[in-house]
This record gives structure tokens, C-alpha cells and sequence, in this order.
């Protein structure tokens, strides 16, 4: 997925030992990496999410940057980060943007295209 020069590529895993199916909880880490093909940095500001099990309950998260952070990424650079949620179901699906701003001080928005939580072998 590529917007105003801004790739993301996203690998998620299922946490095992960190989730507890027997009380509907499936906990997921999703690493991200964000590379600003473009010529000039940029700079992350906040981040929203919209994640759905696979029962169509929906959580927004919403705030600033990602772990902590609000990384500048300079041109030709990459910013990775890895982060987590847990849902009721064994599959569910991620979507979201990124809120960023330009060197110049313009702000736009990066789409997080929609990705898979599934436990393994969970589809044939």
C-alpha cells in the first residue's frame, strides 16, 4: 500500500501462550513497517484503528503515535514497531490510518489496508 510515497507492510502472529481460549481471549502481535519512499521525512502523529471479530464486534483505538512514540522517518528510511490486541474470536480483521505530517507542515493520512488475525490452521 503506498500514499504520498508512505509503504506499509504488515506481519501479524497468534500469542499462544498469551491467549486463553476457553474465556474467548485470542491475543495478537502485528509488526509494522512504514517506509517513506518519498523524498523529504515525515513524521507520524497518531494512529486509528477499527478491529472487528469475527462475531462483528467492533473496537476503535485512537490516539497518539505508536508505542510511545511519534517517529520522524526520513526519506528512504523505514520505521518498524511491533503491537498487540485481543479479540473474542479466533479470526478477526485490522484496518486503520496513520495521521502524518510533511516536512512543510502539511498533514495527511496514510490508509492501513485491512489485515487478517487468525489462528493457524484456523482457515483451509
Amino acid at each position: 500500500m503506498r500514499m504520498n510515497h508512505i509503504e506499509i507492510d504488515v506481519k501479524t502472529q497468534y500469542l499462544n501462550a498469551q491467549s486463553v481460549p476457553s474465556e474467548g481471549q485470542y491475543v495478537f502481535a502485528y509488526t509494522i513497517t512504514i517506509t517513506n519512499n518519498g523524498e523529504h521525512p515525515v513524521q507520524l502523529l497518531n494512529r486509528s484503528w477499527q478491529i472487528t471479530d469475527a462475531d462483528h464486534k467492533i473496537t476503535r483505538v485512537a490516539g497518539d503515535g505508536v508505542v510511545g512514540q511519534q517517529p520522524r522517518i526520513a526519506a528512504g528510511e523505514s520505521f518498524t514497531y511491533t503491537s498487540g490486541t485481543v479479540i473474542a474470536t479466533p479470526l478477526g480483521m485490522m484496518h486503520g490510518h496513520y495521521g502524518m505530517v510533511t516536512h512543510t507542515g502539511d498533514q495527511f493520512i496514510v490508509e492501513i489496508p485491512s489485515f487478517r488475525l487468525a489462528v493457524p490452521n484456523i482457515l483451509h
